[in-house]
């Protein structure tokens, strides 16, 4: 009952702040922010594995402060808490239908003996010069914070909300870690780099992670469109398909994202990984649209259509296919609901095949 009055208490403070219109910038150093969202989700499932039809809910909280002591200096912090874990400890789906990080996800983080503390760092730009900024970066680290956005497919609070259609799952980008990132822009041309050391993986093993994206910015009489190369590897920490030997780690992912004119914008995202070491899928297919409000009158709302196909893993599955559809109206600058349908189906080695529903309805408030 404790986590649930926390929350509870959480949610409410929250919506005074975000109902207001004034007060995120406490001063011209020191500013607060975050998300907080309730997610109610409910599956009808034909699942050979024993899986049931079932409805689940969860709340996640994730305030954030930052403090910019110098116009080149920056500290940010970031808290988690959550009650439940919604479907995600339901659905015998590999993937989550619901991509945040739930009550599980924000204790003991990667076996640290961490909780709630999700990132913590420092970051100094350097100004090469009028278009060229290097930031650097130290702490405690989310390595999706720089490597595999996209515009249209990259925010569960916001845009899809199952894992393949927010980020690439065969390239493996750890979270809230220690860690350093470099961020080099010049004009339209942008890289990013991260190193972290990650302190316990699924098998309760240590590794180390780097990971690489070169980006471009295109603007033309199209629209405005991003293109990147994800690349990644690991060290030698991750058993292999037989449990005997260790192996690393490596993808290389592409992500794009291209408006078309003020109603529609574009996505794609597809690469593959090396599949030396156990993983559940070595390629990704993936794309879909994103239709604006304005084409209703109402510029804030949207509606996303996604699709993923991931095949080539080396474990049980030899195949998922996802498709999921959203429309999401935005009550203020700050509120917004979502209605949510997601279809998966997972085909398995020996034959078996789970499919099935999910509806879901999210509530998002965010500053």
């Amino acid at each position: 009952m404790e986590k649930f009055f926390f929350v509870a208490v959480a949610v409410g403070a929250f919506f005074v702040i975000a109902l207001s219109a004034h007060g995120f910038d406490i001063n011209n150093k020191l500013s607060v922010g975050g998300v907080l969202a309730g997610v109610y989700q409910y599956q009808q499932v034909s699942d050979p594995a024993g899986g049931k039809d079932a409805g689940r809910g969860a709340v996640a909280f994730q305030p954030e402060m930052s403090f910019k002591a110098t116009e080149n200096d920056e500290i940010f912090v970031k808290f988690g808490f959550a009650a439940g874990n919604g479907l995600n400890e339901k659905s015998s789906f590999v993937l989550d239908s619901f991509a945040a990080d739930l009550e599980d996800d924000v204790k003991d983080i990667n076996g640290r003996n961490r909780d709630y503390l999700l990132t913590a760092w420092y970051k100094h730009t350097f100004r090469l010069s009028d278009t060229s900024l290097l930031g650097v970066t130290g702490g405690l680290i989310d390595a999706t914070d720089y490597l595999d956005d996209n515009a249209f497919s990259g925010d569960e609070y916001t845009q899809f909300m199952n894992e393949a259609l927010v980020n690439a799952p065969n390239a493996f980008v750890p979270s809230y870690d220690i860690g350093a990132a470099l961020e080099w822009n010049a004009e339209d041309f942008s890289l990013r780099g991260v190193g972290m050391k990650i302190g316990s993986d699924d098998d309760g093993n240590s590794f180390t992670f780097y990971g690489f994206q070169l980006g471009y910015n295109l603007k033309s009489s199209l629209g405005e469109g991003n293109y990147r190369m994800i690349v990644g590897w690991t060290s030698k920490d991750f058993l292999d398909p037989q449990g005997e030997q260790k192996e690393s780690r490596r993808c290389i992912i592409f992500s794009l994202d291209q408006g078309i004119g003020e109603l529609l914008g574009l996505w794609l995202r597809f690469g593959n990984q090396k599949d030396d070491a156990a993983i559940n899928f070595e390629n990704i297919y993936s794309g879909g649209i994103d239709i604006s409000g304005k084409l209703w009158g109402r510029e804030k709302d949207n509606i996303g259509l996604g699709y993923a196909y991931l095949n080539g893993g080396n474990l049980e599955i030899d195949d998922t296919q996802v498709v999921e559809s959203y429309v999401r109206f935005s009550l203020n600058d700050y509120l917004s609901i979502t209605l949510d349908v997601q279809y998966m189906r997972e085909s398995l080695n020996d034959g078996g095949d789970s499919k099935g529903y999910i509806y879901g309805i999210r509530f998002v408030a965010g500053i």
